[in-house]
């Protein structure tokens, strides 16, 4: 039958260092504060714990056996790792470290997380960030599943501010500007309405957040936008405009980054059409200072 492991005891492994620094069981305890016969009984108590010797008489003193130099020895390892620990703790308190998993819509990967983790490279390289590309609707029951800590949505396709699950925090409005073929008669009209297209063919998809938002936002200009061609990626959206198949609406955050030579994006300032971004995090998770709140106030800035 093997032998009993030693029960290691941190408060009494300091005890013993401070013996080996100070020299004499007085100096110890004055040093820590405690009595004599405290800084005495504690190293007895710890001899019995590992199993081994650590004192030995020598004289009116007292010295350190071979057994207590080992345990030393292996103590700064203990000690410098125990530092290390308190340090990234002191780091995921702070926000400054741990793993953050981010579910977000493709436009907002490229226009608000990639910025995000490059910044955060720099800023807090402890922290370690997951993106995950998910519709707008999705993000939410992956964030409720526990599958992401930071949903990226669109305000449209978000629970209601009553959910208890969830604390909504307003990104930005993001304009949404019209796509046109650079052969189309109002591609230079100044001051261009919506309502100038209502007979021009649409380009947008069969279903979903963005589909929802074109007739939304054609409704409210007084035209229900007649679909010529179905399409959901935003390069396969602007290549048909481009070959003067039909206009389309394409948020600023996409038309910063990928316009064709073929395409002129319109600002439609009179109408003002927008789409709401919206980041969500578990109830509690802004709060605190920790990893999410971290990520979500840089997210904020970075909107």
């Amino acid at each position: 039958m093997a032998p009993p492991a030693p029960e290691w005891d941190l408060r009494k492994l300091r005890i013993l260092r401070a013996l080996h620094q100070h020299g004499t069981v007085t100096a110890t305890a004055e040093a820590l504060l405690m009595a004599p016969s405290a800084v005495s009984q504690q190293l007895s108590n710890f001899a019995r714990q590992l199993g081994v010797p650590l004192l030995a008489a020598h004289g009116r003193r007292v010295r350190l056996t071979d057994a207590a130099h080992l345990v030393l020895h292996h103590a700064d390892e203990v000690f410098a790792q125990l530092e290390r620990a308190d340090a990234d703790l002191a780091a995921l308190v702070r926000g400054d470290a741990g793993q953050v998993r981010i579910g977000a819509f493709s436009t907002a990967v490229a226009a608000l997380v990639v910025p995000l983790v490059t910044r955060l490279r720099e800023e807090a390289p402890g922290l370690e960030l997951r993106v995950r590309e998910a519709e707008a609707g999705e993000a939410y029951d992956l964030l409720a599943a526990g599958e992401v800590d930071l949903a990226l949505s669109l305000a449209a396709h978000a629970p209601t501010v009553r959910d208890p699950r969830f604390t909504r925090v307003p990104l930005l409005a993001d304009p949404l500007d019209v796509a046109l073929p650079s052969a189309h008669p109002l591609a230079g009209v100044p001051d261009l309405r919506l309502a100038d297209l209502a007979a021009d063919p649409w380009i947008y998809g069969a279903d979903g957040p963005w589909s929802d938002i074109t007739r939304a936002a054609c409704e409210a200009a007084g035209f229900r936008p007649e679909q010529a061609h179905t399409a959901t990626g935003w390069p396969a959206i602007l290549a048909l405009v481009g070959a003067e198949l039909g206009v389309a609406l394409v948020p600023r955050m996409v038309s910063a980054e990928y316009t064709p030579g073929s395409v002129v994006i319109r600002p439609l300032e009179a109408d003002r059409p927008r789409r709401h971004v919206i980041a969500a995090v578990r109830r509690g998770a802004e709060q605190g200072g920790g990893p999410v709140a971290r990520v979500l106030a840089a997210l904020r800035a970075g909107a």
